[in-house]
C-alpha cells in the first residue's frame, strides 16, 4: 500500500511539473502539486505545498525551455 502510495505521489508531481508561463504561476503549481502528494502521503500539506513551490520554480528557472 506504501508503495503504491508513492507510485502515485511521484506520478503527480511528475504530471505538474515544468508548467506556468511566469514565476507566479510556476509557484502556485508547484505548490499544489506539493500539496497533494503531502496530502497523499500523509505528511505536511503546509511543508509540502512550501517544497512543491520552491522546486518548481528553481527547475523552471534552471531549465526555462523545458516549462512551456
Amino acid at each position: 500500500m506504501v508503495y503504491r502510495k508513492i507510485l502515485l505521489a511521484v506520478a503527480l508531481m511528475g504530471s505538474l511539473a515544468a508548467c506556468g508561463q511566469s514565476f507566479g504561476e510556476q509557484a502556485v503549481i508547484g505548490a499544489g502539486g506539493g500539496a497533494a502528494t503531502s496530502a497523499i502521503l500523509g505528511g505536511s500539506v503546509g511543508t509540502g505545498a512550501l517544497v512543491g513551490a520552491a522546486a518548481n520554480v528553481a527547475y523552471c528557472q534552471q531549465y526555462p525551455s523545458r516549462c512551456s
